[in-house]
């Protein structure tokens, strides 16, 4: 059987009201699904369940706003694939740059570009739609991810050293990143 390309869709949404009950359940599932394989979306200690997931993604959702918070989403072969947010500070001393928060691609499409597409587009956004000048993030270290956001013009800024301990053994700086310009 010859094997058909199947596109990566990416949609963005700003509006709780948008996010139905289906996106929802797999915002939650893909969130469990990333933190049980070891992946540093925001729940350091797997295995998480959905009462865990449930309100931290309730409160993301819930905080949704055009000039303040975007949930951009990756959609590969009828399911979601990924996700991420990007939130501006509605303060104006700190209101040109924003932040990416929660970026996750599933276990399973990996090495697909999702991740990198993902965080394309909250570029785009973040630069024409929201008009900032610079993103911000925080990144566990020693899971390679300065290399993930290097490969997409990211740099490192500076290290939180020791700041997250994932075990007694396992102690990780945390990485500060800076996208700039957009």
């Amino acid at each position: 059987m010859p094997h058909t390309s199947v596109a990566l869709t990416l949609a963005q949404t700003s509006d709780p009201c948008q996010v139905g009950p289906e996106l929802r359940r797999q915002m939650i599932d893909c969130w469990i699904a990333v933190t049980d394989a070891g992946g540093a979306a925001g729940f350091p200690f797997p295995p998480v369940t959905a009462d865990d997931v449930v309100p931290v993604v309730d409160t993301l959702l819930g905080r949704l706003d055009p000039q303040r918070s975007r949930l951009v989403t990756a959609v590969f072969d009828g399911r979601l694939a990924g996700w991420v947010t990007l939130n501006r500070d509605p303060y104006r001393l700190v209101g040109h740059w924003g932040t990416v928060h929660h970026l996750q691609t599933r276990p399973g499409l990996r090495g697909r570009g999702v991740g990198s597409a993902l965080v394309r587009e909250v570029q785009r956004i973040a630069r024409d739609e929201l008009h900032l000048e610079q993103l911000h993030l925080a990144a566990r270290g020693g899971e390679g991810l300065e290399d993930f956001y290097g490969r997409l013009g990211w740099r490192e800024t500076g290290r939180w050293p020791g700041a997250l301990r994932l075990a007694p053994d396992d102690t990780r700086d945390e990485v500060l990143m800076l996208l700039a310009p957009l």
